[in-house]
């Protein structure tokens, strides 16, 4: 997305809505009171969660006079921090992890995937709106390549084929469920049924 249009969707005005006021008061509670500032970066992602995964200005500068710093320092915070988005990313928020491990297991064919349902280049809205993608560093979820983090979640033991349904129930906004798509609880070994006794061994 250009600045050009980052500018023309920064909304003019941003606050916290009643229920992320107060949690933002209990969040302030866990600091001392000449250390408030350091509730910066929850703070910002409260307000990333409430504003449907990205940080406009307007934000910053709220945050800024809530916790009595400079705009500038919450700025240089937000700008800091890789996982603060300062222009839309859509309701779904894909990230492809591409280290070894991933690439190792097929995360190439996930990114493909990325590109063909959602659009060709990262860091770019898809037609509807509702999805972007992109390619990060690694997600500590090795035993479980290749995998993706979306928004909160984390989708496991990926391949071309489930990475499309995924994707397709995103851009629906009908999203699938999380976690391990082999069946896996947590990163525990598959069970696989023996053909010869019908026994489910680990």
């Amino acid at each position: 997305m250009s600045l050009k249009k980052v500018h023309d969707i920064q909304p003019d005005k941003f606050e916290f809505t009643k229920e992320n006021l107060e949690i933002a008061n209990k969040i302030l509670k866990k600091y001392p009171k000449d250390k408030k500032k350091s509730a910066v970066m929850p703070l910002l992602y409260l307000a990333q969660n409430q504003n449907d995964n990205w940080i406009p200005l307007s934000a910053l500068k709220y945050i800024g006079k809530y916790l009595s710093m400079p705009y500038v320092n919450v700025y240089e915070i937000a700008t800091f921090y890789t996982m603060y988005n300062l222009s839309p990313v859509g309701k779904y928020f894909v990230q492809v992890c591409t280290t070894s491990p991933c690439l190792l297991r097929g995360a190439n064919e996930l990114v493909k995937v990325c590109q063909k349902k959602i659009s060709k280049n990262q860091n770019t809205m898809s037609s509807n709106g509702l999805c972007s993608w992109m390619e990060v560093e690694c997600l500590g979820a090795c035993v479980n390549a290749p995998m993706m983090q979306v928004n909160n979640d984390y989708y496991e033991d990926l391949n071309k084929e489930n990475m499309e349904k995924i994707l397709e129930s995103f851009l629906q906004d009908k999203p699938l469920e999380s976690g391990s798509y082999r069946g896996r609880i947590s990163s525990a070994p598959e069970k696989k049924e023996n053909k010869n006794n019908g026994i489910n061994n680990a």
